[in-house]
């Protein structure tokens, strides 16, 4: 197995910092980021900086190319239930489990057990929303439907009517 990487080493405010210049230089310019750590103490060479860098590099453009995509697949159907997110929980549920099944005992269960907290977490928060969803949904159709009555009792017309209908349903 080969040696931890010395930027992996790194305490937190300096690793920070390192992410953050290596974006802002587009990866490149290693030797002046290796000399920078020198200077704060920390002996880094730049064809390690490099490696690092390579792989955070190819991690960003996978995280921007799912955001990306995750914009548009909202923007074409967007999730109001949070369909999206209960699948994605799910999903990661069964891998987990099935990691776990296939582990052997070598996880390190309190890490496992805290995961599954978490997922736990984020399913009973994702059908509470979704339930608030349905609560506000089924509120607005009923005011909409309240409207034409009252608009008749004011006097609008069947047109002034449906375009106060059609102001409620918008929050849908």
């Amino acid at each position: 197995m080969p040696p931890r990487s010395k930027v992996a080493t790194l305490p937190a405010k300096v690793k920070d910092w390192l992410d953050k210049a290596l974006a802002d230089n587009n990866f490149s310019d290693y030797e002046a980021l290796s000399a920078e750590l020198t200077a704060r103490g920390f002996s880094i060479s730049k064809s390690a900086l490099h490696r690092y860098g390579q792989n955070f590099e190819e991690r960003l453009a996978a995280l921007k190319m799912a955001s990306e995509q995750a914009r548009a697949v909202v923007a074409v159907s967007p999730d109001d239930e949070g369909a999206v997110n209960e699948a994605l929980v799910r999903l990661t549920q069964e891998k987990l489990f099935s990691l776990l099944l296939s582990s052997e005992g070598k996880l390190d269960i309190s890490k496992v057990g805290k995961t599954v907290a978490e997922l736990v977490k984020a399913s009973v928060v994702q059908k509470k929303f979704a339930a608030e969803a349905e609560v506000r949904r089924t509120a607005l159709q009923e005011a909409a439907e309240r409207i034409d009555s009252a608009a008749q009792a004011r006097g609008l017309t069947a047109e002034e009517a449906s375009f106060w209908r059609e102001q409620v349903l918008k929050g849908m």
